[in-house]
């Protein structure tokens, strides 16, 4: 097997080989794509692992590989630097550090989402990137108004449009009126299918469909949580799923001194932005957690209170998709398997295809 270590870079990538067969070893730098294409061509119909930290950029790179039969492993970047104690760092170097962690069998590989999942990722984050700009122009819409003294109500209505228009401007005032409610006009045009594709992933996921149970939660969020965490087996507990979104605070202690600082904000910054916008719907059903978000509210602040929820609604769905039980539930005897019962209930949910 030919094993390879890669320190990829937009424009180039470092590569240090092995071949197990005959002991060859060597490095090279490939300009992209050219390069790169001719030498992993070459190594078509031979057994070929190749692995790199996970980055950016790469789609193309791994299609690339796919097409060729050749493995790509994806590894923790933060794990791969942390195995390495010299102070020297340098493309040649890291790639020879990624090749050395194959070979000995401790490279930090990560989970990779397949095609579909991949695919529908691009859906979310492009419809979440029309609605923000969608967003971006009813602000200005509303400054624009502020502007010429007239406050209306922050909800975006027909009413409200009619007094955007029936504002008594002149000149370029007028023109950049116009143009701003003909953009969201086309905004409004462009998110409508897109809403409607994404309900339709909803309904055809088992495990959005029991998530959508819960208050606050709907096809965005809950397709969301299902493309990011996966299959809900990689994580023994809540904590850890909490841990992964990046839910958790960061932690400096040492003997008895114990300092937490804010949230570590490691997981997906999407999933953990649409938690946090769930979240302040969600705490309105559940009299404990309302209790709680009122109290931090109070006593910290309001994002804090608004991070706490997110947390705990992250277990909870997390539970959801575990018990394969639906949100009242779940809700009714908490966040707590039974692990004889979880179990028990598998079978039947792998039989009603939620993995």
């Amino acid at each position: 097997m030919m094993i390879i270590g890669c320190d990829f870079h937009p424009r180039f990538q470092q590569v240090a080989f092995m071949d197990q067969e005959t002991g060859e070893c060597g490095g090279r730098r490939l300009q992209h794509r050219d390069e790169a294409e001719v030498f992993y061509r070459s190594l078509k119909g031979c057994a070929v692992r190749v692995g790199m930290e996970a980055t950016g950029n790469y789609r193309w790179f791994g299609r690339l590989l796919e097409d060729e039969g050749h493995e790509l492993l994806l590894g923790d970047a933060s794990r791969i630097r942390a195995a390495c104690v010299r102070k020297q760092k340098t493309d040649r170097r890291d790639a020879e550090q990624i090749l050395k962690l194959l070979v000995e069998d401790r490279f930090p590989a990560i989970w990779q989402p397949d095609a579909a999942n991949q695919d529908l990722r691009v859906l979310l984050l492009h419809r979440v990137k029309q609605v923000r700009l969608r967003t971006r122009v009813k602000n200005e819409l509303d400054a624009l108004s502020k502007s010429e003294g007239y406050l209306s109500a922050r909800v975006w209505s027909t009413g409200r449009r009619a007094e955007l228009e029936a504002l008594p401007l002149a000149g370029w005032l007028a023109r950049r009126r116009a143009d701003l409610l003909q953009m969201h006009d086309e905004l409004d045009e462009r998110i409508a299918p897109l809403d409607e594709a994404l309900r339709e992933a909803a309904e055809a996921d088992p495990g959005a469909r029991l998530l959508m149970t819960h208050p606050g939660v709907g096809p965005m969020v809950s397709m969301a949580f299902v493309l990011t965490i996966g299959d809900w087996r990689r994580f023994p507990r809540g904590k850890h799923v909490a841990s992964y979104l990046g839910l958790i605070p960061s932690e400096e202690s040492s003997g008895e001194r114990r300092r937490l600082g804010g949230v570590s904000k490691q997981g997906n910054s999407l999933m953990r932005w649409l938690l946090v916008q769930a979240a302040a719907t969600a705490q309105r059903y559940d009299a404990s957690w309302r209790r709680q978000y009122a109290r931090l509210s109070i006593n910290k602040h309001h994002g804090v209170a608004k991070l706490a929820i997110a947390h705990k609604l992250a277990v909870r769905l997390y539970w959801i998709l575990r018990s394969g039980e639906d949100y009242s539930r779940v809700a009714e005897r908490g966040s707590r398997a039974d692990d004889k019962g979880s179990e028990a209930a598998m079978e039947d949910r792998k039989k009603a295809g939620y993995f």
